[in-house]
């Protein structure tokens, strides 16, 4: 995620997991960009909607891993 983060806060990303991510300098292309290679990475696909309901690294996380096949 951190390549797409602009503005962002290395620490403060790294150290609040629960700040959302406008705070931490994402806006909506690195979202889409971080949402983009996730699915080619990881072939977790995450609709649109989806995406606006994460709000925060923590959160994200927790989707993807919510939706990972089991080896």
């Amino acid at each position: 995620m951190r390549q797409y983060v602009w503005d962002g806060d290395w620490r403060s990303f790294e150290h609040a997991p629960d700040q959302p991510f406008d705070e931490l300098g994402y806006d909506s292309l690195a979202l889409l960009e971080t949402h983009s290679r996730i699915k080619r990475d990881y072939g977790v696909p995450i609709s649109e909607d989806d995406l606006g309901l994460v709000r925060t690294p923590r959160e994200l996380v927790e989707f993807v891993n919510s939706r990972l096949e089991p080896a």
